[in-house]
């Protein structure tokens, strides 16, 4: 696995297959592996990057506060190291937010947008004060005892009940992930910035996916940043909580694919009239 240095911290990454570049960032507690179905089909016809965000899977763990702009320069340096001037970002939740941080900072590295269950504004303060608790608590008993919680907050009742093999292999991911990365995180993702009024200064193709049952980032959400920048296509993945890519792999990369086909097309990236559509049910 090829790893860059920024910040004294050795961030691992993968690179596979072929054609334009697509980099996909992973959600808060998970890693790069999380798209391994998505990769599967899309190295077929594109460069996809995946990384491990700062104290993620195996990167560094990091011991100083961070916050969502410096995970955006983590991934501009992996595109640095791979020499890729521009790539369509997908990220799912905090990857969400940081592929939003790319497309408002550094728009000529950005060709297209994924954006996956997350959030353009700030933190609710009950929802900052709930995260932090459970931080204390994870402290104080460890975050085994927290997966419960966990788990409601990633999965959607279908998978839950339906695909426990799934649910079992993740929660092992997210009780790995170390004491600092969790403080830290927590920290960044309730101290973010609102990028809701600047929503519209993005001129990308833009694709907004979202679980139907997303119990962390709700719907509507992602309904108000399809809203707020100019052609964006809305997607609803039906029975799928918050981690739509792992829960409903099939329909999340079938709607990827779509998307990619349609830059590749050179169809316009704003403009166009935004649809909404559910992704086919599948069990």
């Amino acid at each position: 696995m090829p790893v860059v240095q920024r910040d004294s911290l050795a961030l691992h990454y993968e690179i596979q297959g072929s054609g334009p570049a697509l980099l996909l960032l992973h959600s808060f507690l998970c890693s790069g592996a999380m798209w391994r179905e998505q990769v599967e089909t899309l190295a077929e016809k594109y460069t996809v990057i995946t990384m491990d965000i700062r104290g993620h899977g195996e990167s560094s763990v990091p011991q100083q506060p961070f916050n969502l702009y410096d995970l955006m320069e983590d991934a501009l340096a992996v595109l640095d190291r791979e020499g890729i001037d521009s790539a369509v970002w997908a990220g799912l939740s905090i990857g969400g937010m940081i592929a939003l941080r790319a497309a408002v900072k550094a728009p000529q590295r950005v060709s297209g947008l994924i954006l996956m269950d997350t959030h353009a504004g700030p933190e609710k303060m009950l929802k900052q004060m709930r995260y932090r608790l459970m931080v204390l608590a994870a402290r104080v008993f460890g975050i085994r005892a927290l997966l419960p919680q966990v788990n409601k907050l990633m999965f959607g009742d279908f998978t839950l009940v339906n695909k426990r093999d799934l649910v079992n292999e993740w929660q092992e991911v997210f009780a790995r992930v170390p004491m600092p990365t969790i403080a830290h995180g927590v920290n960044a993702l309730c101290r973010r910035d609102s990028l809701l009024s600047r929503l519209g200064l993005i001129e990308k193709p833009t694709l907004v996916i979202v679980g139907d049952d997303d119990r962390s980032l709700p719907p509507h959400l992602s309904r108000e940043i399809a809203d707020g920048i100019q052609g964006a296509r809305l997607e609803m993945i039906a029975k799928a909580g918050h981690l739509t890519a792992l829960e409903q792999p099939q329909a999340v990369t079938g709607t990827m694919q779509d998307f990619l086909a349609g830059i590749a097309a050179g169809e316009p990236a704003a403009g166009a009239p935004r649809s909404e559509n559910s992704a086919a049910q599948h069990s």
